[in-house]
């Protein structure tokens, strides 16, 4: 995405990790595969539990083929919500031996598209050493993200929408006209996609999965120059887990409904209820994000089974320290 030419891109002075240089990177891929596989099986059928429930134990098995102590701080819910992959649980195949890892997830990130067949359903995953990413409770999160090549603080939840439309198109050097939001399409969201308008940007209306949102505005071919609104704050992590290893800039600041929510984030450790969280306040450090595509997508095309036992996955693996992207295409024999 065109910008200030002076603006770093990926930031290269994460130093790498020697925890996770002792994970291969690939073996992240194989987890997405594996939970993209399971729940490719049951797309279309309408059933948004039996498909994340699939992926859920499809990746749970896979991260226990690792050779890590894994914990899940972003997973499928508290312990005694979700039978598998909940937070606190411990992963991996070498418990008390191997490096000790953090794990946010998503098995199946956009269950309701998948039950419809819908666009941008992931397999999502990201990894960072103990402590590096935000324990985010499980709430909603106002979210902005812009992709790399612009100046620092271009764009700020402290600022209306209108005020970052017109910040993003000074320092892209374009009208605000040019501009592309995208927007997750919930009623909540009214009141911003009119104001949007009224400014006279575009605005992309997405159904779900707001990881690949996030995630399309560091992607010239989708168009997308910035991220608004609210989504899931565990989902907002494992957004701000991918910018980190492609250059970005975020935000976040956490939504709550009642006080049952205010309570859920104190017990995560969070006492500033009304804190901006930067990028490297929600993932910090060297980190490893991964997905795989279960419906076909902007990002990602999804599983699809071919003649003669056959499946195909596309895949997206990165690492932080590094800038690396890798663009997987994997057969598997089913």
């Amino acid at each position: 995405m065109p910008g200030n030419p002076t603006s770093a891109s990926p930031d290269r002075s994460v130093a790498a990790s020697n925890v996770l240089d002792r994970i291969l990177v690939l073996e992240m891929v194989r987890v997405t595969e594996a939970a993209a596989i399971a729940a490719s099986g049951l797309v279309g059928r309408g059933d948004e539990r039996a498909a994340d429930a699939a992926a859920a134990e499809a990746m749970r098995q896979a991260l226990d083929d690792l050779y890590m102590d894994g914990t899940v701080v972003i997973g499928e819910g508290a312990q005694g919500e979700a039978p598998v992959l909940y937070v606190g649980e411990k992963v991996g195949g070498a418990p008390g031996k191997g490096p000790r890892i953090d794990i946010a997830l998503d098995p199946l990130e956009g269950t309701t598209i998948a039950a419809k067949s819908g666009p941008n359903s992931l397999a999502v995953l990201a990894a960072a050493e103990e402590g590096a990413l935000l324990n985010a409770p499980d709430v909603y999160m106002e979210k902005i993200a812009v992709g790399p090549g612009y100046p620092e603080g271009v764009v700020s939840l402290s600022r209306t929408p209108t005020e970052n439309v017109r910040a993003l198109a000074e320092a892209k050097g374009v009208p605000a006209e040019e501009i592309l939001v995208c927007v997750l399409d919930r009623p909540r969201h009214e009141a911003l996609i009119a104001e949007l308008r009224e400014v006279g940007c575009g605005v992309q209306l997405i159904p779900d999965g707001d990881i690949a949102g996030v995630i399309a505005v560091t992607d010239e071919e989708t168009t997308v120059d910035m991220y608004m609104g609210s989504g899931g704050a565990p989902e907002g992590v494992l957004a701000a887990a991918a910018l980190r290893c492609v250059g970005g800039q975020m935000e976040g600041r956490l939504l709550f409904r009642n006080e049952d929510e205010r309570l859920r984030a104190r017990q995560s450790g969070i006492e500033d209820l009304d804190r901006i969280y930067a990028l490297t306040d929600l993932a910090r450090g060297d980190c490893i994000f991964a997905a795989t595509g279960v419906t076909h997508g902007t990002l990602l095309g999804g599983v699809k089974r071919l003649k003669g036992g056959k499946m195909t996955t596309e895949s997206v693996v990165m690492r932080a320290s590094s800038g690396t992207v890798r663009w997987i295409r994997g057969e598997h024999r089913y």
